[in-house]
């Protein structure tokens, strides 16, 4: 006799064993309908199962979070029923839901064709209009191996040898006469999926992620709850590839990446003006918050990384060297190590500390070939990097203090929503649960006497200590890692450093590691996109361009960039013998926030036809006036 407690805390009592769908039904048609899954005791589970003890229970429908990926579970499955419905044959691998939709790998001797796409996802939508029972049987192990080897499939007898251990039974979800092993749960039919849902495009994809494997064919799908979420999303994908930043970076002429130095960054005169005022902005913002700015080695020893215990931990990311004297030297992976090297030379006292010790440093990291994307995946990057050394009673100040930072240089570029993350002690943690409960103390107590919300994420805490992460919400609702803060007591201890304090005893400081924009590379492939190209006056590279319409106006011309330049006004003129429509579509595609058109009538009266990007015409006016005009806008 379960009885069963629901979220409003009232009890259904049965006489029997009940399955969640059941229990639905029990409370109304209405609710049966629309029931996707359940949540028992915590857990997710099918609407067939059945619950045989005292439980709590959610009904799960299309309106709770976890039906989006139950939907996008089952997309991957319905589209790997119409592949080899269509293409017998083929051979499945693996199919999960993942950000935004879902994929399939697949074993096929002829490529996957767009046709062959839309063929595919036709195929989908007839399988949803089947409304075939989905269905969960158990069988035992060897019997699994025998069926799916009997079909061919061979990848699922590898999966079945490799990952479900011997005396283990093997779970399937059968949906009419095909079926796939899987843990589950899933929707109770293929009808439940609905329209919102599209194949998207194939790539290529290693058997389980290693190179030395068979390349097999990946289709990518997405689906949503609703035909509408789902043309929203699209319309997401055609605005992401409009402000895709490294067609943007050429057309702007930013920047651009080489085969012969994959992962790393050519900075053209314009982007690397960018990259500068960027340092400026944070040079300043980190002077006005008592930083102090310094620069260690990018190559050091790897004594120093195993004390770290980045060795341990994180050396399949690093590029190592080895001398003729047998030394083995790392370019670093980040500026940790080198800043308490900075903070062990000579004696610090508690009057020295906070001490807030910044660096813009130049990391080095081994990403996989594969993974590199533009600006914002890549090998070699800035770090606008800080460590604050303070003791423990300071720490949780030192806290807030980053956190308003952050929060507020985010606003500075038009960042109004921010989501913050709070990461936990993972498994391969160093230091003593003591510490741990100090440190995430700190970092939950800050923002909590802040009154900020936080998303927790328990055990993905860097493996010195726990973190806080910034999540910012682009212009097309994009979200985006960036800032991180991470509280360290165990570093500090590894390489034994300390501080004198006030009873004249030695202490350890406590380490908080700091970064606001991330990678300057990534935070620039960002703000690409997130304007469109279309940066602030105070941020873009350039900031005006002189236009003459004749040959007549050169010389007025060059005199008013040098006036301009005079002005810290960053400035260029276009004297080419083209049409002043031609010139002003070119600049106006350049994304050059003004342009300062002048014929004869300019510059018989000395003045200047000021045009904005946007196309709004400005009149005519004095130059001083327009540098007025730009001073006033060119603030942070």
């Amino acid at each position: 006799m379960p009885t069963i407690t629901l979220p409003d805390g009232s009890l259904k009592k049965f006489e029997q064993s009940v399955s969640v769908l059941d229990v639905a039904s029990d409370i109304g048609p209405g609710l049966a309908k629309a029931t996707f899954a359940g949540k028992v005791n915590g857990c997710l589970v099918d609407a067939s199962f059945l619950i045989e003890q005292d439980s709590t229970l959610a009904i799960i429908t299309g309106r709770d979070p976890e039906a989006l990926e139950l939907l996008r579970h089952d997309a991957a499955h319905i589209m790997a029923q119409s592949v080899q419905e269509i293409f017998p044959g083929t051979q499945v691998t693996i199919g999960p839901a993942i950000e935004d939709g879902y994929y399939y790998d697949f074993a096929r001797d002829e490529p996957f064709t767009p046709d062959d796409l839309v063929l595919i996802e036709k195929r989908m939508h007839e399988i949803v209009k089947r409304d075939l029972p989905i269905v969960r049987q158990v069988l035992d192990r060897d019997e699994a191996k025998k069926i799916f080897s009997d079909l061919g499939e061979t990848y699922k007898v590898e999966i079945i040898e490799d990952v479900i251990p011997v005396g283990e039974e093997v779970s399937i979800y059968k949906q009419g006469d095909w079926f796939d092993v899987c843990r589950g749960p899933h929707l109770p039919s293929t009808g439940k999926l609905g329209n919102g849902f599209k194949v998207m495009k194939v790539a290529g994809a290693y058997w389980r992620g290693d190179s030395k494997n068979v390349m097999l064919q990946r289709i990518y799908g997405t689906a949503w709850p609703d035909k509408k979420q789902l043309k929203a999303y699209l319309h997401r994908i055609e605005e992401a590839e409009k402000r895709d930043h490294r067609k943007l970076g050429r057309q702007l002429d930013l920047f651009h990446l080489h085969e012969e130095a994959p992962g790393s960054v050519f900075w053209h005169p314009k982007g690397w003006t960018l990259f500068r005022k960027l340092l400026d902005y944070m040079r300043f913002r980190q002077d006005n918050a008592g930083y102090i700015e310094v620069s260690t080695p990018d190559v050091m020893d790897r004594s120093l990384w195993e004390t770290s215990g980045h060795w341990d931990n994180y050396r399949e990311n690093m590029f190592t060297t080895q001398t003729e004297d047998d030394r083995v030297f790392a370019l670093k992976p980040m500026n940790c190590p080198g800043s308490v090297m900075m903070f062990a030379q000579g004696l610090k006292s508690y009057r020295d500390l906070p001490l807030r010790m910044a660096e813009f440093g130049k990391v080095h990291r081994y990403e996989p070939s594969g993974a590199l994307h533009g600006l914002m995946r890549v090998r070699h990057f800035t770090q606008d990097d800080a460590h604050v050394y303070c003791t423990e009673a300071q720490m949780e100040q030192e806290c807030i203090d980053v956190v308003a930072l952050v929060l507020d240089i985010y606003k500075d570029f038009g960042f109004e929503e921010v989501v913050i993350k709070l990461s936990t002690r993972p498994e391969n943690k160093i230091g003593s649960e003591e510490v741990w409960d100090k440190l995430e103390g700190a970092l939950s107590n800050a923002l909590d006497t802040m009154g900020l919300d936080y998303v927790l994420y328990p055990g993905e805490g860097a493996f010195y200590g726990p973190k806080l992460e910034f999540v910012l919400r682009d212009a097309i609702g994009r979200d985006w890692q960036c800032g991180t803060l991470q509280v360290d007591m165990n570093l500090p201890e590894r390489f034994d450093i300390s501080y004198v304090a006030e009873d004249g005893s030695k202490k350890r400081p406590v380490m908080l590691h700091r970064a606001l924009f991330g990678s300057l590379e990534r935070f620039i492939g960002i703000l690409i996109e997130h304007y469109e190209g279309k940066f602030p006056l105070w941020l873009s590279p350039v900031q005006a361009v002189v236009i003459n319409i004749t040959d007549k106006q050169g010389d007025y011309a060059k005199n008013i960039e040098k006036m301009l330049k005079k002005q810290q006004i960053r400035a260029i003129s276009d004297l080419r013998n083209e049409k002043i429509g031609f010139k002003i579509r070119e600049h106006t595609l350049q994304r050059i926030p003004y342009m300062l058109v002048i014929g004869d009538r300019e510059m018989e009266e000395g003045k200047v036809a000021v045009r904005s990007q946007g196309g709004d015409d400005l009149g005519v006016m004095p130059v001083e006036q327009f540098i007025e005009l730009v001073n006033n806008q060119s603030g942070y």
